[in-house]
């Protein structure tokens, strides 16, 4: 079993930055891929930002440009750094761990860009 750590949700006005976190409880060897997804109220989890274990990206397009994800191998830990936040973010962001025998969600961190 794989726990997932998120860290560095919260408040920021239009504009704003935050630098989401995500730790992996144990060590893991092999890695299919990291990511970002969010969740706003009444809508469906959608993807956010991906990175395989090669450092491959993907992201989408409502946040090309503005957010940018990247990884710690040695820790286990994947980042979403957020730039140019707009209120139609907010939401709440969750990590995902893709394993060759399981995927893992972390807790889900909230996420609000308000003035």
């Amino acid at each position: 079993q794989v726990q997932l750590v998120e860290s560095g949700g919260g408040l920021v006005q239009p504009g704003g930055s935050l630098r989401l976190s995500c730790a992996a409880s144990r060590n893991i060897f092999t890695i299919n891929a990291m990511g970002w997804y969010r969740q706003a109220p009444g809508k469906q989890r959608d993807l956010v930002a991906t990175i395989t274990s090669r450092g491959n990206t993907n992201y989408a397009d409502s946040v090309k440009g503005r957010f940018t994800i990247s990884r710690d191998n040695a820790k286990n830990t994947v980042y979403l750094q957020m730039n140019s936040l707009k209120p139609e973010d907010t939401a709440v962001y969750y990590c995902k761990l893709d394993l060759p025998s399981a995927n893992y969600w972390g807790q889900g961190t909230q996420v609000t860009v308000s003035s």
